[in-house]
């Protein structure tokens, strides 16, 4: 089977993927589709029905996770036989369908990518000595369920510094990563909650929003952020917002909509805002920008951050700040919990921290990334008007437009013959967006070696089939 032909709805309130999904499962329920059929790949149903191959991936892991269908590395998704869906469902969490391996790229432009070669691993292996050791004993038994306390006294320090965050230790939840504290806010805000998130945004959250049909509704994005006013036409009591560098296109959310958005969360009991500041510590034009939480006056902002782009991602760690009220409900909800984030972790860091080291790799870090970003922008210029940058002022990714009359799929490909990685805005996308006359590309650079950046650059618009300007 090479294609699969239903009908999606753009305009439709639920995304695309559950779209999709829905109609699959019916499909192999009432026999449409028969047991042991392969199902088109991710790329070739992506095409043939316009949509983006994160759509497809999302559709397809549902039914994985289901047990409607199975997916066997090198060969593809086949539909299973329903009598056995049961049995398949009880071995779902053994093998989860392993992963087909993620092919490697001779430049990638990943945006999740960071810079490895300057970690001061000396330091951190100092640090991690010294908590390896027969005095720390008590480190292999279970921790707080929130977290270390001088782990959380040293976040609380540092966000207060560095983002204005107002916040006590006792206020922080750690998490192995967000899409594991990210459940637990969820199930905070209780079943009536309705999320409204960024179109386009990050695909994590956005299948977080959606699971078991929880009611969500994207919010579009211009150049100074969300669109606060189709906010408030919608039935959404809470916001996950990405205001210090909105994930993908880089918008900054202006003062403007800053107001607008605290006033719609004061204006109802049960508002929140979830601030995601994920790369907030590497802004590199006019003053530091202060986070939404730090300007509330209402406790209805919920700060969530990672170490992820500041230190590394394979760290697993990630941390909310919780509004007093909310502290409260989750002291008496999830008490029994363990922390997830080993505690040896939670002690290396929080010694890195209070000696400063972690202060003094920010800074060394953010200097390199702006002279990453200094390359990118003055490579670029060589190809004005036809790639223009946006998004530059913060973060490790920034938006390229593409003045041209391929699509943004065809230019996607052109790089991926080429042996180079980057993803279009349209992955990011769980809604049709307003038509744009333009492509538009995201290109991360933290991964980029220092010294070939320009070089990288000038290989993705060679690939591009993009020439100079005259």
């Amino acid at each position: 089977m090479d294609f699969l032909m239903f009908q999606l709805i753009p305009e439709s309130k639920t995304p695309l993927y559950e779209q999709l999904y829905r109609a699959i499962k019916e499909a192999i329920i009432n026999g449409t589709i028969k047991e042991g059929i392969k199902l088109p790949s991710k790329r070739k149903l992506a095409d043939y029905l316009a949509v983006s191959q994160t759509t497809i991936e999302f559709a397809y892991s549902q039914l994985v996770a289901e047990g409607f269908i199975s997916s066997e590395p090198r060969r593809g998704y086949f539909v299973q036989n329903l009598e056995e869906l049961a049995i398949i469902e009880q071995d779902i969490p053994s093998i989860m369908q392993e992963a087909v391996d993620i092919p490697s790229f001779s430049i990638d432009f990943s945006p999740g990518k960071i810079d490895t070669d300057f970690f001061p691993f000396a330091t951190w292996r100092k640090y991690a000595k010294d908590i390896v050791n027969d005095e720390n004993k008590d480190l292999l038994q279970l921790g707080h369920p929130q977290g270390d306390y001088v782990l959380r006294q040293q976040i609380s320090s540092y966000l207060f510094q560095s983002r204005g965050v107002r916040s006590t230790p006792e206020q922080i939840i750690l998490g192995s990563g967000t899409e594991q504290i990210m459940p637990l806010i969820i199930h905070l805000l209780g079943e009536k909650a309705i999320y409204a998130f960024e179109n386009p945004g990050y695909p994590l959250t956005h299948q977080l929003f959606f699971k078991d049909s929880r009611k969500s509704v994207p919010i579009p994005v211009d150049d100074d952020g969300v669109i606060v006013s189709k906010l408030e036409q919608s039935y959404a009591n809470v916001m996950y917002v990405t205001p210090s560098h909105q994930f993908p296109t880089g918008a900054v959310l202006s003062a403007t909509r800053r107001s607008q958005l605290l006033s719609w969360a004061y204006q109802q009991d049960n508002r929140y805002i979830i601030e995601d500041d994920y790369d907030s510590e590497f802004r590199y034009t006019g003053k530091p920008i202060p986070s939404l939480q730090g300007i509330d006056q209402n406790e209805r902002v919920i700060y969530l951050s990672t170490f992820s782009k500041s230190l590394m991602p394979s760290l697993r760690m990630a941390y909310a700040v919780l509004p007093k009220s909310l502290i409260l409900q989750y002291k008496q909800r999830f008490s029994y919990y363990s922390a997830t984030v080993p505690r040896m972790d939670q002690h290396i860091l929080a010694n890195f921290m209070e000696e400063g080291h972690f202060a003094k790799h920010l800074n060394k870090m953010r200097k390199i990334y702006k002279r990453k970003l200094e390359i990118i922008t003055k490579t670029i210029m060589q190809y004005e008007p036809t790639v223009t940058i946006s998004g530059e002022q913060a973060g490790m990714h920034l938006l390229l437009t593409i003045h041209t009359t391929k699509t943004e799929q065809e230019l996607v490909n052109l790089a991926k013959q080429s042996d180079i990685r980057i993803y279009g805005l349209q992955e990011y996308v769980s809604s049709k967006l307003e038509d744009d006359s333009f492509p538009k590309l995201v290109l991360g650079f933290g991964g980029l070696p220092l010294e070939e950046v320009s070089s990288s650059i000038h290989q993705l618009i060679h690939a591009l089939e993009i020439t100079k300007a005259p």
